[in-house]
């Protein structure tokens, strides 16, 4: 028997997560829409058999802006579920209902729910529904998602209205009406019958995924019915029918809505933007929050946290009871290297993070549900639109700050495909936690421990990061116009308790899936290498070891960056790739100091100074592999997370690709150019002008890739 699929939609913060979750409860189903990283969202109606909740992303319109608006309208227009729930912002009408109209226009059975009602009784604000209803052709529920309120009587009449087909009864003024009708005639046929009013409406507007939907023979009488109405309303076709649709929902809200004396002067939200919004105060404030939330996260709670993961459950209990457990049964002492040293440390040194990461989430959740985090996104995109990304991408920049996978998930939320991938791709050049053990070793080994190092690392990586987005917005499949900046300022409220944890734990467990998939079979190839010589016999010095061989055979490869005279830092900077932290670590090991060795110990500073060298060139050569491991591919569970979000592995390996040749081409130039100012050059530095003037050349240029572009497309042309 086929269930019965009722769609969940409304704009973003209008409390649709909430009333998905407080319908569906325990029921929900996670997943990704085909094709697309999207989160889908299922789950059962409660009270009602064979009824399922699909929950859309959150959107303003059903115009293909977005990825989340193309899901969405293909989801209601293709599929046609057998019922919509519309949430919308009761304290919002005017921004809300514009998507309510074209849901209604494209002829699905729809059910309004005025949700957040009880903020806008809080703000004297009184709605007439049966007006609403009269006006848009269906029932409207009040509702208060986060108290429950009208959550019952919501579900009866989506179930009910699932039941039946329901006409579009919004009209707009004569002339537009007539030409539409023009329209839906030419199309007839070609679309489904229940949509041709959205269809035609759609098509006068140019939207394009409406015009493929016009037989040949029409597109003709198409173009001229547009161009004559374009006349007749002396403007463009898509700013006549946005205007008819905010006229029509303005008479709407005049008639059904009431308001007292004290509306229309300012909410306590108002009052509070003035300040969080502030040309100048916004930043510093912004600045503040986060500090406090990385201090929660990463220093305190977070950080106990872990470390009685790491020490004690990991240290003390997993590792040595697995130890004796081997022991005991007499297991293989290759298998139980494998087991101890290969698996659980591998993927212990990952997971120990769980705990600040966890926290991390909570506290952003409660920013986000809040309603601070849109305002955030508001002050920073105009400077941030400049270089090809969205203010939005400053969000993921600050959470990678802690741990680069959340900061890449977090990209998400970012409506433009462009923004959203060139963000993905380049969140981890900011330094996170798991790379500050390297920054302090060369800063404590090379520089006397100046605090400046450190510093400097982070102007580095938001340097790459706004470079990157000047390159990488000319890239053909990265080109294109920004999509457009939408975001609705919610009013402050008090976030929902089950909203947070449930947020928290799927966040939670997207890190634990994807993290532990990678990093496992990472650490068996890392172990492998290091433990067994080409013979697959078990050595005991590591310098015996395949891994030793592939260093000697690769380090080559860095001799313009600085470093490439030694294996160990080769093999290091490979290590690093399963885990930031494990270059520190395999370099103490490497150079034959134990762990306890390895904070602090001016022994094994000494020797990692030495290895670089003395003098100027030593310290450039230091700051050279430092830069290339912060800013080069991250570990195994970010370029999971990045996987995710850039939708292939095909893509995923470019981005990779791109992270490390932007990596060796900054620790070639600060190398290179570092030597010749020292009055050292060495034989590169001709390469490294060459880099620098291709760089400036991509950067100056209109379109500089498209001889590699044109090449490409030859290639593929002989191929096929």
């Amino acid at each position: 028997m086929a269930r019965t699929r009722i769609a969940l939609a409304g704009n973003p913060n209008s409390g649709k997560t909430t009333v998905f979750n407080k319908l569906t409860g325990s029921s929900q189903r996670v997943g990704n829409w085909p094709g697309v990283t999207i989160d889908r969202k299922e789950g059962r109606l409660k009270g009602a058999d064979g009824v399922d909740i699909v929950d859309l992303p959150g959107i303003y319109s059903l115009s293909p802006y977005s990825p989340e608006e193309i899901v969405s309208r293909d989801f209601l227009l293709k599929d046609r579920p057998e019922a919509v729930i519309d949430i919308v912002d009761a304290s919002n009408l005017e921004r809300n209902l514009y998507l309510t109209t074209q849901i209604v226009e494209a002829g699905l059975p729809t059910v309004i729910a005025l949700n957040m009602i009880d903020v806008a009784r809080k703000n004297n604000v009184e709605i007439d529904s049966e007006v609403l209803s009269s006006a848009f052709g269906c029932k409207v529920v009040e509702t208060a998602a986060t108290k429950r309120e009208g959550l019952d009587e919501l579900s009866r009449e989506a179930v009910e209205a699932s039941k039946g087909r329901r006409e579009c009864v919004i009209r707009y003024s004569e002339g537009l009406e007539r030409h539409a009708s023009e329209v839906a005639s030419l199309i007839e046929g070609s679309v489904p019958a229940e949509s041709a009013r959205w269809y035609a409406l759609k098509i006068l507007e140019r939207d394009e995924m409406a015009l493929a939907s016009v037989p040949e023979e029409s597109r003709e009488a198409v173009e001229k019915a547009i161009s004559d109405m374009e006349g007749e309303f002396g403007d463009e076709a898509d700013s006549i029918v946005a205007g008819e649709r905010y006229a029509f929902i303005e008479r709407t809200v005049a008639a059904a809505v009431k308001r007292d004396g004290r509306v229309g002067r300012e909410t306590p939200s108002d009052r509070v933007d003035k300040i969080v919004t502030n040309r100048w105060l916004g930043l510093p404030i912004f600045a503040l929050v986060m500090f406090f939330t990385y201090y929660i996260s990463i220093s305190t709670i977070g950080t106990m946290g872990t470390d009685w993961v790491n020490d004690e459950f990991f240290g003390n209990i997993l590792i040595p009871g697995t130890e004796e457990w081997l022991a005991d049964n007499a297991v293989n002492e290759v298998l139980s290297a494998l087991i101890v040293d290969g698996i659980i440390s591998g993927v212990g040194a990952v997971l120990g993070f769980l705990p600040q990461i966890l926290v991390l989430f909570v506290m952003l959740s409660i920013l986000e549900d809040c309603g601070y985090m849109a305002r955030v996104a508001f002050v920073m995109d105009r400077l941030f639109r400049r270089f090809g990304l969205s203010g939005k991408s400053f969000i993921p920049i600050l959470i990678g700050t802690g741990c680069g996978v959340p900061g890449i998930l977090s990209a998400k939320t970012i409506e433009g495909e462009r923004e959203r991938r060139i963000t993905a791709m380049t969140t981890t050049f900011i330094p996170c936690s798991a790379k500050l053990p390297l920054i302090a070793l060369i800063s404590g080994a090379i520089f006397f421990e100046s605090p400046w190092i450190a510093v400097s690392t982070y102007f580095m990586g938001i340097f790459c990061i706004l470079l990157s987005g000047l390159i990488l917005k000319k890239w053909r499949t990265l080109s294109g116009p920004s999509a457009p900046f939408m975001m609705e300022l919610p009013a402050y409220h008090v976030p929902s308790l089950t909203g947070v944890i449930r947020s928290t734990l799927e966040r939670g467990w997207a890190f634990v899936k994807k993290a532990g998939t990678f990093i496992l079979l990472a650490c068996v190839a890392i172990w492998f290498l290091s433990a067994f010589d080409w013979g697959f016999h078990m050595v005991e010095e590591v310098e015996e070891s395949m891994l030793a061989d592939i260093g000697n055979a690769l380090k080559w490869i860095f001799a313009p960056l600085g470093w490439g005279d030694e294996w160990e830092f080769t093999v290091s900077s490979f290590t690093g790739i399963l885990a930031k932290e494990n270059i520190v670590g395999t370099m103490g090991i490497l150079f034959g100091f134990s762990e306890d060795d390895l904070e602090g110990s001016a022994s094994f500073w000494g020797a990692v100074a030495a290895r670089f060298g003395e003098g100027t060139v030593g310290s450039l050569a230091a700051y050279s592999f430092m830069a290339f491991n912060l800013i080069c591919v991250p570990c195994l569970a970010a370029v999971g997370a990045m996987r995710r979000e850039l939708g292939s592995w095909r893509d995923t390996a470019k981005a990779a690709a791109y992270q490390c040749v932007l990596a060796y081409i900054v620790a070639m130039l600060i190398y290179q150019f570092g030597c010749a100012i020292a009055g050292e050059p060495s034989p590169w530095i001709v390469a490294a002008a060459g880099v620098l003037i291709a760089l400036v050349y991509i950067l100056a240029a209109k379109d500089p890739f498209a001889p590699l572009a044109r090449a490409m497309d030859r290639v593929r042309g002989r191929g096929e």
